[in-house]
């Protein structure tokens, strides 16, 4: 009995785990790269903080607003902040985020989250690529390996930390990512990246964009990607190496003076080590580790029409594709088509208002094995939504007032309602004070509803095998959240601005791992009992914490830019709940403390340092220690469109742990100490 007890506990961290990860704490020092002859980037070191605090983002309620009077809190990761960071991929820009978790499990796969529950598929955060969701709909979170695109082409990231669930819909629970990419006009002429190290063995890009007649701008690119393996806990070779090359093109064109039209597209395929685990057979005796090379292949279509029709009314049709196949632990192909219609007008002389209709159409077929199957194998999904958001001007340029509602309407759990009220008062130009609260939901994905998983074989009485299984529950609920938010901006001084945000956030629903009656099956054989394990709705909590951004310049050579968050969690079960791990799973799985310092800081001559440092407190379930991540970069600008970087990552420590995925879908391996060289032509 008592065996059974630990079994259970151990499957469900298993089957429910929250983790958590990290922030940061440094300094950094450096300046952008330098800009083709074609294009020349906006260098935010040449801006005052005060222009700083009016650019204008679009993911908060799609369409433009300036930063200074947003409600809610944003935090916009240039082309600049890109080219300075020395990362080679989306997840390491996205360190620099204060209140975001961000992870390394192993050479190819992430945990990553805004405000807790973090895990490798964190599914209360939704991401989008210029505004196309990339949500997998089988786990809930992202596949952060195949999210590879070229760094160069991306015009900036904006991160909403907080519910965006009365625009954007299910899922936009604790945040929103949405990367945004630059127009064809902005990336003519050619592009040559290359470079190689220790541990990123070999990576390039190859790029060209031109016109094709006057009114018709676009690239193509090509992209290739190998990373080698990273040790395990015995220093051995992990397993999870991996290499990925993609293509892609983008076309925007004028097709008359009211309409453009953008339509673009790519192709990975992908061949990665999955350490991983498996159970061939109900008279194993235990887990066995299996590894695993998985072949990945995908890529999409996407097209949208924009229509001017007025100064004060514009429409904008977006259709896309999205299809992949992972030959992994699940062996799932997927396919999803979405369609977005919105339109936004200034219907009277202080409101704003902006409406529109979505429908997702997605199909997902598995294989499995006998660890994991989804039963049915085959499944078919539709989501239909609409949204209205009406900004008030209660004083012009002084006292906003927005409010607004997402209606969705999913396959598991039938219409949704998430409404929002933001509030933005600007006492002055300086200075902004916002309020909001927001209702968002996170719908079940296919694996919450249809999941089998044999977790683990043990002898039973009489020798008859005793099989822990987990149960997906396709009557399971909504996991819902209410969150109250504030925030401060102001430019303090003419070089130096804050960013404050506070939030409480209460959480309903949340999903348990509950036990049922052993039960007997015949098949497959020999005869064995299953011990059961289910999703239910049966945790509730709070979360509340801060959040401070600063950028400050220092001089006209040097810019600081340092961060940091502090979140608590306490969740806490209904009584007839008998989980006895999902609670501290998503307490410890996040650190209570995390800390950045990133600085920008031109040498002259040509050449620039970055130098960036990352604190993360630590994790109590699963348990690991705080950690420092320190990067440098050295540039050196060659000549006109070309230039040379030295780039060390990890430096604080030889090797480190940051998460361990309790699941068994990833195997954890050691972040090491690397270094590359990377040589960028323009031309």
């Amino acid at each position: 009995m008592q065996g059974r007890r630990e079994r259970i506990a151990a499957a469900r961290r298993c089957a429910h785990r929250a983790s958590r990860a990290s922030a940061l704490l440094a300094i950094l020092v450096s300046l952008p790269l330098p800009a083709s002859p074609q294009q020349k980037p906006d260098d935010l070191t040449n801006h005052s903080i005060e222009d700083l605090m009016n650019i204008e983002v679009t993911s908060v309620s799609k369409t433009e607003q300036k930063l200074s009077r947003t409600a809610s809190a944003v935090f916009v990761i240039s082309a600049d902040d890109i080219a300075s960071s020395g990362a080679t991929n989306i997840p390491d820009l996205l360190r620099m985020v204060p209140g975001m978790n961000v992870s390394q499990i192993n050479a190819n796969a992430w945990a990553i989250t805004v405000r807790g529950f973090n895990g490798r598929f964190s599914n209360e955060l939704l991401v989008l690529v210029d505004a196309r969701p990339v949500y997998t709909q089988t786990f809930g979170g992202v596949f952060w390996d195949v999210l590879d695109l070229p760094l160069e082409d991306i015009q900036r990231i904006e991160v909403i930390r907080g519910p965006g669930g009365s625009v954007w819909g299910a899922n936009a629970v604790n945040g929103v990512v949405n990367i945004i990419t630059k127009k064809a006009s902005d990336t003519r002429g050619g592009l040559v990246v290359g470079g190689g190290g220790n541990t990123l063995q070999g990576f390039g890009t190859t790029q060209y964009g031109g016109s094709a007649g006057k009114k018709t701008d676009y690239r193509l690119y090509a992209k290739y990607l190998n990373q080698d393996h990273l040790p395990d806990s015995a220093g051995q070779d992990g397993g999870d190496g991996w290499h990925i090359l993609r293509g892609g093109f983008r076309g925007d064109s004028v097709l008359s003076s009211k309409d453009t039209l953008t339509f673009q597209g790519d192709l990975y395929s992908a061949r990665e080590g999955t350490p991983t685990v498996d159970f061939p057979s109900v008279t194993a005796p235990a887990r066995q580790d299996i590894e695993l090379i998985a072949n990945i292949s995908g890529g999409f279509i996407q097209g949208a029409w924009n229509r001017t029709w007025s100064d004060r009314s514009d429409t904008s049709l977006q259709v896309s594709y999205d299809g992949y196949e992972r030959h992994d632990f699940l062996r799932e192909r997927s396919n999803t088509f979405d369609l977005d219609f919105q339109h936004h007008f200034s219907g009277w002389a202080r409101q704003n208002i902006v409406w529109g209709l979505t429908y997702r159409h997605s199909e997902l077929d598995s294989s499995g094995n006998l660890y994991v199957s989804l039963v049915p194998a085959d499944i078919t999904t539709q989501l239909f939504g609409s949204f209205l958001q009406d900004e008030i001007a209660i004083v012009p340029d002084r006292l906003y007032l927005t409010i607004g509602t997402k209606l969705e309407h999913s396959h598991y759990t039938g219409f949704d309602f998430m409404p929002s009220a933001r509030a933005a008062w600007s006492p002055s130009p300086q200075h902004m004070l916002w309020a909001a609260v927001s209702k968002a939901d996170r719908t079940p994905s296919a694996f919450d509803a249809s999941v089998v998983s044999n977790i683990s074989t043990s002898p039973g009485e009489g020798g008859v095998p005793d099989v822990l299984s987990f149960f997906g529950n396709p009557r399971v609920k909504n996991e819902g959240l209410i969150a109250y938010e504030a925030g401060y901006r102001a430019t303090v001084l003419k070089q130096l601005s804050v960013d404050l945000t506070a939030y409480y956030n209460s959480y309903s629903d949340q999903f348990t791992a509950e036990p049922s009656a052993p039960f007997m099956v015949q098949t497959p054989p020999p005869p064995h009992f299953i011990t059961p394990l289910t999703y239910e709705n049966l945790m509730h909590g709070e979360t509340h914490g801060i959040e401070v951004a600063v950028n400050w310049k220092a001089t006209n050579r040097w810019t600081l830019s340092p961060g940091y968050a502090f979140e608590e969690i306490h969740m806490h079960l209904a009584a007839t709940s008998q989980d006895m791990t999902s609670a501290s799973g998503a307490e410890g799985s996040s650190p209570d403390d995390s800390a950045q310092l990133r600085s920008h800081f031109v040498i002259g001559h040509g050449l620039s340092w970055d130098t960036s440092a990352y604190f993360v407190g630590r994790l109590t379930d699963p348990k690991e220690p705080s950690n420092t991540r320190l990067d440098m970069q050295l540039s050196w600008r060659l000549g006109k469109g070309a230039s040379l970087s030295f780039v060390g990552q990890n430096l604080a420590k030889e090797r480190h742990v940051e998460f361990v995925d309790s699941t068994g879908s990833a195997r954890t391996t050691s972040i090491k100490r690397s270094a590359y060289i990377q040589f960028t032509g323009r031309f």
